[in-house]
């Protein structure tokens, strides 16, 4: 069975990806904000399987999401799969007006993005020792380029922009992740888990749901545990469906962009991308002799 780590693991998506897993017997690092919410997930997993361990932060905080990945390595010395789950809507019941996080960056951008991005890098030595070893992004089709010229949305400020400018994002850095580490270390791969699914976030914002929440569990449990994945890396799914991204996630130079300016936000040490090996020499052909 795998250890995995769930961000957002309190509501919605997280808690139910939780009890499933927990029942499918793997072993589950359950990260939330709140303790007292946490405790009372975990007694409930606790119900379906192994108890799980907790973990505790706040994801508009960098300087908590550093020791958030410390913690992670004080619980667990080897981590088959995270998840990046956690995230805050478009509207309500975040608000629709622009924010800023501990750290002065826009929230949405902070919490759906950067704190992800922090995490994938400072837990790669945890993954690796598991390898082969899996990152999900739990992203969106809800995708808007982003204005690298205004990462942080101070002018004309839209809150559903702002969530689906974090979304691709998560899925750009994901590419350019998943090219530097081998596949047979760790992959990488993003993916819209559902359309609308009864989260208090969608119900909230939105009032309906369309997918239910079973179709967004699955969708993620399939990229997280299954064994039809072994060594895909850097792609992008719509449910079950491998899909394309926006434009965008395929521009080399946008992508090397938001990746260095990532790794200033956040002050993650790089990831090197892997050397392409040179070609093998091919022998000369043979001269054909001239005839007499």
């Amino acid at each position: 069975m795998s250890t995995i780590f769930i961000t957002g693991a309190t509501d919605g998506l997280g808690r139910a990806l939780a009890y499933r897993l927990a029942a499918d017997g793997h072993d589950l690092i359950l990260h939330g904000r709140d303790t007292t919410r946490l405790d009372q997930v975990a007694a409930e997993v606790a119900d379906r399987g192994k108890r799980p361990r907790s973990v505790v932060a706040d994801l508009a905080d960098l300087h908590q999401v550093r020791r958030l990945a410390a913690q992670v390595g004080e619980v667990a010395d080897r981590l088959d799969v995270f998840v990046s789950n956690a995230g805050i809507g478009g509207g309500e019941p975040d608000g629709v007006d622009r924010r800023v996080s501990a750290d002065g960056y826009e929230l949405r951008f902070a919490v759906n993005y950067l704190a992800g991005f922090a995490l994938s890098l400072d837990l790669l030595p945890l993954l690796r020792a598991a390898a082969p070893a899996r990152i999900v992004n739990v992203a969106s089709l809800g995708q808007y380029p982003l204005d690298f010229d205004d990462l942080m949305l101070e002018h004309g400020y839209d809150g559903m922009r702002a969530y689906a400018q974090s979304k691709l994002a998560q899925i750009i850095a994901g590419f350019e992740l998943a090219e530097r580490l081998p596949a047979t270390e760790v992959t990488v791969n993003s993916l819209h888990p559902g359309t609308y699914m009864p989260t208090k976030m969608v119900l909230k914002s939105i009032g309906r749901s369309v997918d239910a929440l079973e179709v967004g569990v699955e969708s993620v449990r399939r990229l997280a545990i299954s064994g039809d994945l072994d060594g895909v890396t850097g792609r992008f799914y719509d449910r079950m469906r491998e899909e394309r991204a926006d434009s965008q996630a395929y521009d080399l130079v946008a992508r090397a962009e938001l990746w260095r300016r990532s790794l200033e936000l956040t002050g993650c040490a790089d990831v090197e991308a892997p050397e392409a090996e040179a070609p093998e020499a091919e022998a000369p052909e043979a001269e054909a002799a001239d005839p007499e």
